[in-house]
């Protein structure tokens, strides 16, 4: 599966743009979208896509309009995306750094 593919699939296959606009946002976040996905070292980075992504519809009245949903209001489709955005935000502070060890001993004697 290739980066663009997954991207689609963790959107949930809706098309809230086209695929040239999902690859800019893809170029940004350091991927390549025609790349085969791998979760260990691309996770964070498709997920700071979808986050982008989601922060661009839920600030324009006019994608939300055109994106077919089961929303009856557009006031439900925003607060649905507010609560989408906080869940993958979580999602990524909850994502270990690599190449960091961390120890929660070490900010208690990191002290000047």
């Amino acid at each position: 599966m290739t980066v663009l593919e997954r991207l689609k699939l963790e959107l949930a296959n809706k098309e809230y743009m086209t695929d040239t606009e999902y690859i800019v946002f893809i170029k940004e976040n350091n991927l390549d979208e025609t790349t085969t996905y791998d979760k260990a070292t691309m996770q964070k980075e498709l997920l700071l896509t979808v986050l982008d992504i989601l922060e661009v519809v839920s600030n324009d009245v006019d994608i939300m309009r055109k994106v077919e949903t089961e929303f009856s209001t557009t006031s439900d489709a925003y607060k649905y995306l507010e609560k989408r955005i906080a869940q993958i935000k979580d999602r990524i502070a909850s994502l270990p750094i690599e190449d960091e060890e961390y120890s929660p001993f070490s900010l208690m004697y990191t002290r000047k």
